[in-house]
């Protein structure tokens, strides 16, 4: 973990409005130090050279959830029906990162229902966040590349406003156009359920891309929104990336040759996207990119999935999404199991338990050990550099 970025200024969430009168107050998680920092063993050389990285090079998650979690996952549930969700500022302030694609509360935005991906409750979760962002300037929504790289020659953090589904758009094309309009700027077809774009990973029936789904990808690509395919299904997946005029995100995800759940992507399905110029970010998330040599999840299964994945599709295809939060992951898993599909998407394959995902906790961590174990491993600056940042933007320059 990084010293605190100089541009942070201490702002907290919500800080322009008077807590208790003006919004609901919760016991909120700690962002720094609620599990033990990972120690990867590296001389003061490889220390000196993971820093030098982390300033030098674009460092972008292509997948995160930067909100904090209540300290009781219990109360997780009238945490997000106020729709009103804490971002951890301080965090990425640590985290080393120039940029983040945020995805707000995904399928747990339960505002105003009880099932989540209701258009108004989308609206909601992202104007509250936007608005919240407009308050202080260390974190800035970022919607071009140019922005991007503002961000970073600024210090500071840009944030790609992004949706795991297009559930809420229901059969309203338009919905489209108005989220981009709004600043979203990467969207996924559909999140483990089937919607009517195409169907989810959790579907017992895999229907494919649907004529809807078609227009909806036609028209994402006219208007510059990046799509992801991390949780649609194989069919449905392939679909998408032989119909879309640029190439594709898997965001967050790993490889099914190496866990053999519908939650990872099958060797087609990777070939197909790099192929075209897509990039799959490998993912973090409690109990999912795991591997037989390293079954109790942490930073060595989600990197076994990264070397797979390299020399399965090569270098320039592999880029990190740990899907991560500050708080209880795996705790929040429990508290909206059935509306994240997670049993379905995930299988029944055996593995242990883990409270947390050591070394990919939060996002505060996740790239300092991630280069880290990259620098200690002997990867080259110049691959560091790709896998970490500019592989992204090669194909945001291409979809934007």
């Amino acid at each position: 973990m990084q010293t605190p970025s100089p541009q942070y200024r201490g702002y907290r969430s919500f800080d322009y409005l008077e807590p208790h009168a003006d919004y609901r107050v919760f016991d909120l998680a700690p962002e720094i130090g609620r599990v033990a920092p990972y120690d990867l063993g590296l001389t003061d050389e490889q220390t000196e050279r993971v820093t030098a990285i982390l300033e030098q090079e674009h460092v972008i998650s292509l997948h995160e959830h930067p909100k904090v979690l209540t300290a009781d996952p219990h109360q997780l549930r009238e945490y997000n029906h106020t729709g009103r969700n804490a971002l951890g500022y301080e965090g990425l302030a640590r985290s080393g990162m120039s940029a983040l694609f945020d995805n707000f509360m995904n399928g747990t935005n339960c505002v105003t229902s009880e099932h989540g991906w209701k258009w108004n409750d989308v609206i909601f979760d992202l104007g509250l966040r936007f608005a919240d962002i407009a308050k202080q300037d260390y974190v800035v929504l970022v919607r071009t590349v140019a922005e991007i790289e503002d961000a970073k020659s600024a210090g500071k953090v840009g944030l790609v406003a992004g949706l795991e589904a297009a559930t809420m758009i229901e059969n309203e094309l338009d919905r489209l156009d108005i989220l981009y309009g709004l600043g979203v700027r990467q969207m996924g077809i559909a999140y483990s359920m089937a919607n009517q774009l195409g169907s989810g990973l959790a579907e017992p029936q895999d229907g494919g891309l649907t004529t809807f789904g078609r227009r909806a990808v036609e028209r994402m690509n006219k208007l510059g929104i990046a799509i992801d395919i991390s949780h649609s299904s194989d069919r449905t997946s392939m679909d998408v990336i032989e119909h879309s005029a640029v190439p594709v995100f898997i965001t967050h995800a790993g490889a099914r040759s190496v866990w053999p759940t519908n939650r990872m992507k099958s060797d087609e399905v990777i070939v197909a996207c790099a192929e075209r110029g897509g990039v799959i970010g490998i993912e973090a998330a409690p109990h999912t990119t795991l591997s037989p040599e390293h079954p109790e999840h942490s930073l060595e299964s989600v990197m076994d999935h990264f070397t797979y994945c390299v020399e399965l599709v090569g270098i320039d295809h592999v880029a990190f999404g740990p899907d991560t939060n500050f708080g209880d992951h795996v705790g929040l898993h429990d508290s909206f199991s059935g509306h994240l599909t997670i049993a379905n998407a995930h299988g029944h394959v055996e593995h242990p338990r883990v409270p947390y995902v050591a070394g990919v906790e939060n996002p505060a961590e996740n790239f300092t050990n991630i280069v880290g174990w990259l620098v200690k491993n002997d990867w080259s600056d110049e691959e560091i550099s790709k896998v970490i940042g500019s592989n992204i933007l090669r194909v945001l320059k291409e979809v934007w």
